[in-house]
């Protein structure tokens, strides 16, 4: 439980911290991560985390109106976060040093990661019902390896807007801890309610349908005019592959 706190505390911090390193107009490198981050997001939600889900639920019917649920959640939070969660950076010159925060932003970000969070359970004790116990670390890398990309973005927004680092990085600090919470609160707060497994199904569901909706919004469109690209083709592949692999040698 505590490496999954600190994977996912520190890799939004590396990845804001990165910021500072990289040049915010010419970030070829972040798109090859996307590829690479949406394909690993996709193969996971389809062979783990939907089959899991299914599987666990009292009444697998239900599950695909959570399934919904969260697609369109994350549809409407994307309304305030401009697509973040996939890299998309809207900056533009006119609001450069307005010092203005970008709140609904930040917590739309906040609570997309907090969802992620909540699915994390590593007792089986806790959530008996679930497979997703069981795979519990490629979940884990899943999760991670999407906030590289989200933690990046979400920084060179700050620091645009902010024109300070420092200060951008303290708000950056809400987005580290916002997946944290999310695996105290489950593990912690409410291990009663995830025991009859209802609750668990919701919060699973919920992500599965966020996690479809970022990773096809990602895929479509690192190709948004269908050109062939090697690099993101490349990208694309090797992410599938390593999430398969994960399953293979699981």
């Amino acid at each position: 439980m505590l490496i999954a706190i600190l994977v996912l505390f520190f890799t939004v911090i590396f990845s804001g911290w990165l910021v500072r390193f990289f040049p915010q107009r010419k970030q070829h490198w972040l798109k090859i991560i996307l590829a690479f981050s949406g394909a690993y997001l996709f193969t996971l939600t389809i062979i783990h985390i939907l089959p899991d889900v299914l599987l666990g639920a009292p009444d697998p019917h239900e599950v695909g109106y959570y399934i919904l649920a969260g697609f369109f959640l994350q549809l409407i939070l994307e309304i305030f976060s401009h697509g973040i969660e996939h890299g998309h950076m809207h900056m533009h010159p006119h609001e450069k040093e307005t010092g203005v925060v970008p709140y609904l932003l930040l917590a739309s970000l906040t609570i997309h990661s907090f969802l992620e969070g909540s699915i994390l359970v590593e007792n089986r004790q806790v959530a008996p019902h679930t497979h997703l116990v069981e795979n519990f670390y490629q979940v884990l890398a899943g999760i991670a390896i999407h906030h590289i990309p989200a933690a990046f973005a979400l920084m060179s927004i700050l620091v645009f807007r902010l024109n300070n680092f420092r200060k951008a990085f303290l708000y950056l600090l809400v987005f580290a801890i916002a997946s944290p919470i999310g695996i105290l609160f489950s593990n912690y707060v409410i291990p009663e309610q995830l025991q009859d497994g209802k609750v668990f199904t919701i919060l699973s569901g919920l992500v599965a349908g966020n996690f479809l909706h970022i990773s096809t919004t990602i895929l479509f469109e690192t190709s948004p005019e269908h050109r062939f690209n090697r690099n993101k083709i490349l990208a694309t592949l090797v992410g599938a592959l390593l999430a398969l692999a994960s399953d293979w040698i699981h």
